[in-house]
């Protein structure tokens, strides 16, 4: 006989809570409001006592002998929880691995792209994997990828450190890097520049002043100056358009 089909939103074990008459318990251990132990009651007794309080029976622990449960408001409680899980995940960057690839002969600014992200993660508390692979005859110059490494390491001591030597394993060159604690690291490059431009930029007033208007009648008279055939243009045309053409200057 086939399953039943599974709600794809429905809550999984480890997320759903029982509260109250959903308890499938008879007897219950229940902690007081206050963290305190109240002792053994039965399923009914607990529920009236929550209630008397205002508040909810909550089972925290279904697995016990009998299931533990707190008197306390339930919308409190998944506040406690949601804040508990959001504290344990700003430890999990650690564990998360970035990996950054470089070569013997890079670029000097890919290098400081690369050298970048790395300083970003480092700085989110990530790890850093360097991977330099050899292609061709580069296998024959190794000395030259090593030195890229120690360089990139040097770059990136403010940040975090190494785990180990850099090792030659198969084609390659591969490193990793660990943050350094948050009172020995230096602090963000790039936040530090935009606190400077936004702190430290003055406000620019140079701008220029719009010119005074002037009355019509205070402007210079313009007179019309003919033009001598000497200083005309030259024109390839049989008849030059511009023979007849007077000049307007301001005295």
């Amino acid at each position: 006989m086939s399953r039943p089909f599974t709600p794809r939103h429905s809550p999984s074990a480890n997320s759903f809570v029982r509260v109250n008459g959903k308890i499938r318990a008879r007897e219950v251990r229940v902690i007081g409001a206050n963290q305190q132990q109240l002792g053994v009651f039965s399923l009914g007794d607990a529920i009236n006592l929550a209630r008397s309080q205002g508040v909810d029976l909550v089972e925290i622990a279904p697995n016990a002998t009998p299931p533990v449960c707190r008197i306390v408001d339930f919308g409190k409680f998944r506040y406690e929880q949601a804040k508990k899980e959001k504290e344990s995940k700003k430890h999990q960057h650690a564990n998360k691995v970035k990996e950054i690839q470089l070569s013997a002969t890079i670029d000097p600014h890919d290098f400081g792209v690369k050298l970048n992200h790395a300083i970003d993660f480092l700085c989110e508390d990530m790890k850093v994997k360097i991977t330099l692979r050899f292609r061709g005859r580069e296998m024959a110059h190794q000395e030259y990828g090593f030195q890229t490494v120690e360089k990139f390491t040097k770059e990136v001591a403010p940040y975090g450190h190494p785990d180990a030597p850099p090792k030659l394993i198969g084609k390659g060159i591969n490193l990793m890097l660990s943050p350094l604690p948050r009172n020995k690291r230096a602090k963000h490059p790039r936040a530090t520049e935009l606190g400077d431009e936004s702190f430290d930029a003055p406000e620019s007033n140079d701008e220029p002043e719009p010119p005074a208007a002037v009355h019509p009648s205070a402007r210079e008279p313009v007179r019309s100056v003919p033009i001598h055939a000497a200083e005309r243009p030259a024109s390839t045309f049989g008849h030059n358009p511009f023979a007849e053409l007077e000049i307007k200057v301001a005295q």
